[in-house]
């Protein structure tokens, strides 16, 4: 195989490690039968016994012709794989001629927008340069009779055909009573033959089947056996054949189970009921009910937390949507009916169900709205469906299902949940749990279902499962945003400028919210400036004219109106204002990142225990066997004595494993070989009768060595490195979810059952840098009321998740403090923590983080004649209303 283009493909189309591995196999493969039908030499059956000798699983090709196939999960990306075997097969071996088999209308035309559109988000060929200049030329199902006489030689061909269209073509017809050839046998015009004969006589053809389990039917199989393609490449996440029989020819799995097992690129399927749930004398519409109830809460809640992610991680914002499967056409209206009314949530679905059956499919509208699901403009959030969605179904943002017809639980599990699999993150889970994961709402069969998900012969055999409270079910969120007081500010100030009613006026106090904006927008980067220690050196006057050129800079680029001079002139005006402002309305927290240094490894010292080192020298034997009489004899081999070193030839064999670096450890790897050797000495009776058996042993004894070195093996972390500090940052905002209704409480209220803190959201704060807070627990709530209340204290905050950069666990993790507060004397990091988890390594860990921040910030700071950082990590027990701030610092500073 040619292992630099492998790579190359690996890294150009970022194939994940299955589609690696996959990819490797074909091209192993590649190696081992002819790929040109005027280089055969062999017979299938040679073929076979090939690849069966490399991958023993493939005991048939089932076909005419060389086929195997790889069994991948739904959403790891067989398309992308298609793709890279492909490019490997035309840049490594030079074939040109390809045959994509689609199992139905809707993978048919998203296969030809995938290898044929390279302005296409999910065009298959993005990163490979050979194929710039040199696009594969698309011939499909629809077009194929008029394609002769348009090849180059140089030109790569891909055919793609829906497996209906391919058979129903090749199927004779009758016109007028006379029998007619199939349409893909009759003679082309542009060919001068037939395509069907023009494909088949192609020296490398190669096809490939997606869906590989659609086209084992023997109409769809003979067809493909009669195309006498060189190669054929079967892609399936389901190798069961129609009678149910797996597949002979399989070489390379990746299962759901193991795509599940590794928590990589698919959702984690769930099973959802409401708790206490007993069917009793409920009627089945009271059922669907409660089922369509649990799946609009479940629904509403992942619609706020992909809100959130996408705001807190800059990423694109993803809209889900719930599948309802219903039992009939009947069924899908009466639901569809039912959840657009007034009286389903007073309303709020109107406008947002799309009903998919026989009775729709065909309306025009109807399959836009379903082709385009996966956009967030998109108003559809419930699709209701009779069957119909199945292979190639493939959108990302599907996160509820409700099963509202029978279905054993094997059916459930193995047709229903494949539909929802899909990550729409770039196809990786986020490490968000509610969003990486799928909800199937189960009630009458979730018990069914857990069971099946535990059998071994479960496609699943792992699932997670949960139940919901009547109370919980009923309670929406959505996403809130927590401005800091400045940006609150600046909207409360055009509201002002809105109202006012006087032309002139209005425009004089546009400019002036204009310019205040676009310094407010600039001043962020000028803590680089080598003049600012603090928000204060903001007005001397050659930042100030820095600022100034910026701003400047910032409105013309911006806006292309008639008062930019005006602009201006307000920025001059009214910057010391601005700044002063600006600097009121927030605590001054230096800029840096702070990261660990790199991991020194290293070995400790020790004697080797030999007890296991008493190596004999053996008494060395060669065989011989005859040829012809198959006689076989024992004779003795004589020793040339030219042995290497001993104790060299133990370090040498010590030195093959990775984490032993001769220059750190030699002395070590000295003793420990010298200490080996004099034991093996008094095994045996001479010198040469040692050397011999060291050379005889010597993998074993350095593979005895290391065992012991292992235990010895030492990581010391280094401290952190001393960062680049910068003066202040912004003032971040917040991103979490509330309740819909009654979701906003005064932060002074009491909460019972205290358990019901985290559901909040606090206002009524004026000392805090923002107006709107959560807390994870009533021990924050109590303290942001301390400290709110404190008259030491000048102004505090709720960091957002992403206001300090302070790194630890090896720089795996990132810490955010709960609260920052300044008072007159300092500036403090708080950390209030249960009692009882005080000593743990994670605390103790961000502590360590936590005042590398604060000695770096104060060095900064007193430097600057600014206000030293102290770390206050602080017992729940210790914090009560009536507690003082001051009294916190005293104890715990």
């Amino acid at each position: 195989m040619n292992t630099t283009i492998l790579n190359a493909i690996k890294q150009r189309l970022s194939l994940r490690l299955p589609l690696q591995e996959a990819l490797d196999i074909t091209a192993t493969i590649a190696d081992h039968i002819p790929l040109k039908k005027s280089k055969r030499v062999t017979s299938l059956e040679n073929d076979l016994e090939a690849i069966k000798a490399l991958y023993p699983a493939c005991i048939d090709f089932q076909r005419d012709f060389p086929s195997v196939t790889h069994n991948i999960a739904t959403g790891v990306g067989k398309t992308r794989l298609m793709g890279a075997i492909i490019t490997y097969l035309h840049l490594a071996k030079g074939m040109k001629n390809f045959f994509i088999l689609a199992p139905n209308l809707t993978i048919y035309e998203k296969l030809i927008k995938d290898f044929g559109d390279p302005s296409y988000s999910k065009y298959v060929f993005n990163g490979i340069a050979e194929f710039v200049h040199n696009r594969p030329v698309i011939i499909t199902g629809d077009n194929y009779a008029q394609q002769g006489g348009l090849f180059s030689e140089s030109d790569i061909r891909i055919n793609i055909f829906n497996i209906s269209k391919f058979n129903s073509d090749n199927k004779g017809t009758k016109k007028g009573g006379v029998a007619l050839a199939p349409k893909m046998k009759r003679l082309s015009e542009y060919l001068g033959e037939s395509y069907w004969k023009y494909l088949s006589n192609l020296d490398d053809l190669v096809i490939l089947m997606d869906e590989a389990h659609r086209y084992h039917a023997d109409s769809s199989k003979n067809a493909i056996n009669e195309l006498n393609p060189v190669l054929g490449i079967e892609l399936t996440a389901t190798p069961f054949d129609e009678k149910g029989k797996i597949f002979k020819n399989v070489v390379y799995e990746y299962t759901l189970a193991k795509a599940l097992s590794d928590g990589l690129y698919v959702k984690n399927p769930t099973i959802a009921k409401r708790k206490n749930f007993k069917k009793g004398d409920l009627t089945e519409s009271e059922i669907e009910l409660i089922k369509l109830e649990d799946a609009i809460s479940i629904h509403q809640q992942t619609k706020t937390d992909l809100e959130l992610y996408a705001l807190n991680y800059n990423e694109k914002l993803v809209k889900p949507f719930i599948l309802v499967v219903c039992k009939d056409i009947n069924h899908a209206k009466d639901i569809s009916e039912l959840v657009s009314s007034a009286q389903f949530y007073n309303g709020v679905y109107l406008g947002k169900v799309l009903q998919i059956d026989s009775s729709t499919k065909k309306d025009e509208e109807i399959e836009q709205l379903f082709v385009s699901l996966e956009n967030p403009d998109n108003e559809i959030e419930i699709v209701i469906h009779v069957n119909m969605l199945k292979e190639g179904w493939d959108v990302s943002n599907l996160y509820t299902i409700v099963p509202l017809r029978a279905a054993n639980a094997a059916v459930l599990i193995e047709q229903t949940i494949g539909r929802g699999l899909r990550l729409p993150f770039g196809g990786k889970r986020t490490g968000q749990p509610n969003i990486d994961k799928l909800t199937v709402i189960a009630h009458d069969n979730f018990d069914t279902v857990i069971a099946e998900a535990q059998n071994p012969d479960s496609i699943l055999n792992k699932m997670s499962f949960i139940e919901f409270d009547e109370s919980d079910i009923k309670e929406k969120s959505i996403a809130t945003v927590s401005q800091s007081k400045a940006e609150v500010e600046i909207h409360k100030e055009q509201e002002v400028v809105n109202t006012i009613s006087n032309k002139t006026d209005k425009q004089k106090a546009q400019n002036s919210l204009d310019a205040k904006k676009a310094i407010l927008s600039v001043i962020d980067k000028f803590n680089k400036h080598n003049d600012v220690k603090s928000t204060k050196d903001l007005v001397k006057e050659n930042v100030k004219y820095d600022v100034l050129i910026e701003v400047e800079k910032k409105l013309r680029e911006e806006s292309n109106d008639l008062f930019i001079e005006q602009k201006v002139e307000e920025a001059k005006e009214n910057y010391n204002k601005i700044i002063t402002g600006f600097s009121n309305n927030i605590i001054e927290i230096p800029r840096m990142d702070l990261v660990q240094g790199d991991v020194h490894a290293y070995f400790e010292d020790f004697d080797l225990d030999t007890s296991f080192f008493s190596f004999k020298a053996l008494e060395e034997e060669i065989i011989r066997v005859s040829l012809i009489s198959k006689e076989v004899e024992t004779l003795r081999a004589i020793s040339s004595g030219s042995y290497n070193n001993p104790i060299e030839s133990i370090i040498s064999e010590l030195l093959n494993f990775s984490e032993i670096d001769y220059d750190d450890n030699a002395d070590l790897l000295h003793k420990l070989a010298q200490q080996a050797y004099d034991k093996i000495v008094e095994t045996n009776d001479s010198d040469k009768e040692v050397t011999k058996a060291v050379f005889q042993f010597k993998k074993t004894i350095a593979e005895r060595i290391y065992i012991q070195m292992k235990r010895h093996f030492k990581l010391i972390f280094k401290d952190y490195e001393k960062p680049n500090v910068l003066a202040f940052t912004k003032i971040l905002q917040h991103n979490f979810s509330a309740l819909a209704n009654n979701g906003f409480r005064d932060y002074r209220d009491v909460i019972s059952p205290v358990s019901l803190v985290p559901k909040y959201v606090y206002r009524g704060f004026e000392k805090a840098c923002h107006f709107e807070y959560k807390f994870d627990s009533n021990t924050e709530k109590d303290l942001a009321y301390i400290v709110e209340n404190d008259k030491n204290v000048l102004k505090w905050l709720r960091p957002a998740s992403n206001q300090f950069h302070i790194y630890w666990d090896n720089n795996k993790r990132r810490y955010e403090p709960d609260f920052v507060v300044e008072t007159l004397d300092a500036i403090y990091m708080v950390e209030p923590k249960s009692k009882d988890k005080m000593q743990d390594a994670d605390v103790q860990a961000k502590k360590d983080a936590a005042l590398t921040y604060c000695k770096y910030a104060t060095e900064f700071n007193i430097e600057n004649n600014a206000k030293p950082w102290c770390y206050l990590l602080i017992p729940h027990d210790e914090i009560t209303k009536t507690t003082s701030f001051q009294f916190l610092i005293n104890k715990f500073n």
